[in-house]
Formats: structure tokens, sequence, C-alpha cells
């Protein structure tokens, strides 16, 4: 069956008074924001595992390295895996391996250990992760969406600071004596809740026709997805060999293989790994530039922050997680106002003012650097950083609606696989342009006394290219809808979720 067949299969909309399904949505959401925190929860810990473990620079790079390629390799394959033995299923099986790798991670004897468990922990988020969206999409309504996504994008914002300021008060705290290990052992108590909990209120969910999942294109997507990012990962480290270019070129021929076979794949049996037909939905495809675009952007600035304050300015990592705070509050807000009360208003427009609002925060944080200079304080940072949090808010929960809005229900667990692992490929982009924007201009041979001014000079030159490329978002934009295909009138019922606890109805073929 061909997904523009979908919209005729029509199905009741959940009952209002029902409320397991709000229930769900606070169990996926916790998931999200526990995967979310554990990205950047560990950066704020590296000094504390390095002199405790005795890890080389090697070792502390693939501590979050590790996480970031299992993670990205996976979740394409996380996604199909949804699809095919039940979104529920499939979730509780991630949130447990989850669960088990952090208490891995917690009680590691030394750095190999804690490497090895990152890099489970990063592919069994790779099977909890793409559920989120998919059971959000498979358990709400058209018309309830908007204000889902619209938590969503606050728990984005909420978990991308509250990691760093959770981080410093766990390591700083050094609670019984367990100094950085509390960072991954707080996953135990969540996860086992989350699992509990969701065993009960989750409604499962799967694709309503048999589908098998496709061990080649697996074995593609992860080949061209780790010779893309491992050199961009090691790449400074080992000094740019030419290996690592011919890997990076190498990786788009693989993808092109990719291509041609999942195109193969799906005339053949209609069971793709890759659902090629989603980039025909103009709003997915478009979606997903902006999308990419988007993750480089921020690739280059949380990690260019972070560096700025703790080494460049020398504040501690309670300070610099602290000086956050303003940003988070201000995403959250701003991206639940977006989706409820302005894009149902003002469609498209309010995505690219809020790439024009971050991108003016840029601007400001820019010249306040250069102008107090290692003077600046916290205060100081604050309204550049409230601007920026309220532009990236404006972004945030209304562009995951835009991808999935005209997605089929039977490809949902494809669509957010593609949507996370863009998201993880413009990030590990971003982070690799670090070594181009940030460290490119910092000399490797410093004096104690010059470090400070060549780390103000490092970040104000990377906020310049991340102001050029939320330009280039706000032009991309051009290319979502108008509106969301729920906000137009009469297409907000053209794909409702099942009753909780109803099967899905048999689609005509």
């Amino acid at each position: 069956m061909h997904s523009t067949d979908i919209a005729h299969a029509r199905t009741p909309e959940p009952a209002t008074g029902d409320r397991r399904r709000w229930f769900a949505l606070a169990i996926v959401m916790t998931a999200a924001f526990m995967d979310l925190v554990d990205v950047t929860i560990v950066n704020i810990a590296v000094p504390s595992i390095q002199r405790d473990e005795g890890a080389t620079f090697s070792q502390i790079q693939w501590i979050t390295a590790g996480y970031a390629l299992a993670f990205a390799a996976g979740l394409v394959t996380g996604g199909r895996l949804g699809d095919i033995h039940g979104r529920k299923r499939v979730f509780l099986v991630g949130i447990g391996g989850f669960t088990v790798a952090s208490a891995l991670c917690g009680l590691a004897v030394n750095p190999e250990m804690l490497v090895a468990s990152r890099i489970l922990q990063g592919a069994m988020a790779a099977l909890m992760v793409p559920q989120v969206l998919s059971i959000v999409h498979a358990t709400f309504p058209a018309h309830e969406r908007g204000k889902v996504f619209g938590l969503f994008g606050a728990i984005v914002g909420l978990g991308a600071v509250s990691g760093p300021l959770l981080g410093a008060l766990l390591t700083e705290g050094n609670l019984f004596g367990l100094e950085w290990r509390p960072i991954f052992l707080i996953n135990l108590p969540v996860g086992v809740a989350a699992l509990v909990l969701g065993s009960r209120f989750i409604t499962e969910s799967k694709a309503p026709r048999a589908l098998k999942l496709d061990l080649p294109g697996v074995a593609l997507v992860t080949l061209a997805l780790l010779m893309l990012l491992y050199p961009l990962t090691r790449g400074r480290e080992l000094g740019w060999p030419v290996w690592g270019y011919v890997s990076m070129a190498g990786a788009l021929v693989v993808f092109a293989a990719l291509v041609a076979y999942e195109r193969a794949k799906g005339a053949r049996d209609g069971s793709p790994l890759i659902e090629l037909s989603l980039f025909r939905v103009k709003s997915f495809a478009a979606g997903i530039a902006v999308q990419t675009v988007f993750g480089v952007g921020l690739g280059v600035f949380f990690l260019v922050w972070t560096l700025y304050m703790q080494i460049g300015l020398g504040w501690s990592a309670l300070r610099a997680g602290l000086t956050g705070v303003p940003f988070s509050v201000a995403v959250s807000v701003a991206a639940g106002m977006s989706v409820q009360q302005l894009v149902p208003r003002f469609g498209r427009k309010v995505l690219q003012a809020g790439a024009l609002v971050m991108a003016a925060g840029v601007l400001i944080y820019l010249a306040e650097a250069e102008r107090y200079g290692l003077g600046i304080t916290s205060w100081q940072m604050a309204l550049p950083l409230v601007v920026m949090g309220a532009g990236m808010g404006l972004i945030v929960a209304p562009l995951t609606d835009a991808v999935l809005s005209e997605v089929p229900r039977e490809h949902a667990g494809s669509a957010s696989g593609l949507i996370n692992t863009v998201q993880q490929m413009g990030h590990a982009l971003g982070l690799g342009l670090v070594s181009v924007v940030f460290f490119g201009v910092i000399d490797e041979r410093l004096a104690p006394a010059e470090v400070g001014p060549a780390f103000v000079d490092g970040f104000t030159h990377a906020l310049g290219w991340v102001a050029a490329v939320l330009g280039a978002i706000f032009l991309l934009m051009f290319a979502l809808p108008k509106r969301p295909a729920q906000h137009v009138e009469g297409a907000a019922d053209a794909e409702e979720a099942p009753v909780a606890g109803e099967k899905e109805p048999e689609l005509v073929p």
C-alpha cells in the first residue's frame, strides 16, 4: 500500500476525557529529557573523570563521542524497529537498556569500561528516542499535537541547558564520595519508574501493515554515518589526516548507494529502512534541511560557549551552569507560546522570526563579549541569552510540528528517526567546525595570561559564524509550507490517532 492511501484511513478521535495519553506523554517526555541531559551532563564532569580515572585525552573524547556515534548510527534503525515490533515495546526495551547502561557507566572500574558503557548507552537511546515522537504522533489527534509539540520544545530547551547545571551540582556536591558517578546513577530511579509506568499507561501502536527490518539498509546507513562522523570527532586530535577527508568523501558515495538500494527495495517489497517517499512531502524535506543546518549552529555555539566560560573566563562549572538559566527559561516560554498561540495565526513567519531573533541575540552577545572582554559578568550575558532563547523557542517546537504534520502515521517511526538523525549529523558537523571557527583562530601554545583574551577572540569569531548559519536558516525556511497541515481548515482531521486501547483499523488498499 502506498503512503498516499493513508489519508483514506479515517480513525476515531481519542476520547476527550481519556487521561491515559497524558500519562503516556509525561513518561515519554521524561525519557526524552533523560537523553538530552545525558548528552550535555558529561562535558561538565570531564575534568573530574580525568582526575579520578587517569583517563587519556583520547579516552575522554570517546566518553563523549562514543555515545553520539552509537546514537546517530542507530536512530533510523530504532525508528523502523518501532514501526515493525510496536513503539511501546521498543521504547520499553530502549529505556530498560539505557538504565542498565547508566548503571554500568556509574560503576565503571576503568576508562575502557566507561567508554564501552557509553557506547551501549547511546545504542539504547537510539531505540528509545525515535519512539517518543512516534508515540505522540500515533496517540494524539492532529488538533492536539500543536500543544504537545509545544511541550516537547520546552523540554528540549530545558534539557539542553539543565544538563550542565545538573552535572555541576552532582559533581561538585561529591555525593557519598562518589565524585562524578552520580551523573550516571541518577538515571536509575528515573529509568525504573518510566519502565513501570510506561508498561501500564502507553498504548501500543505499530505500522498498520507488516514490515520487515531491512538489514542491508541498516548496514549501509550505519557505515555512511560512521564514515562521516568518526573523522569529524577525531580529526582535530589526530591533526586532520588525509584518510579522514577520504572517509568523509566516501560517506557521500555510501549515502548515494543507500538511496539507490532503498529505492529498489521499496519497489520490490515495500519495506525499506528509509521511506524515500517521505522526501516527496515538501514540508518534510524542507524541515529536514532546516533541522540539519540548525543542528550545525547549535553544535558550534554550545561547545564554544562552555569553553569560553570555563576556560577563557575561568568560571566554575556551577557558575557556568547557572549563567545558562535565563536561556533555558526563555526557550521553554517561547516554545509553548509559538505552537499554541502564534503558529496558528502566523504560520511559517513565526519560525522565520525565530531565526532572526536568535541571530539578533547572537550579535548582541558578540558586541558585549568584545566590549567587556574578561570582565564580563553573568548579568551582562542575561540579555543576549534571553533574546537567543526566545528565538530558539520560536523555532524548535513548530519545526518538529511542521516536519511531521503531513507524514503518514505508518511511517511515523521512520520519519522520527530521520529527524533525530539529521539533528545529530548537524550537531556533529557543528562540533567538527569548532576546530575551524574557534580553535582555528587560537594559537596552540599560549602563556597562561594569554589564554583568556585568546578564548574571548575565538568566541566572538565563532559567534559571527553562528549568526551567518541562522541567516541561512531564515532563507531555507521559505521552502516550508506557509502553515502546517493541521492549521489548514479541514486538514486537521485527515489523519487521527486511534482511541487509547483500541487497535488501529485495517487500511483500505
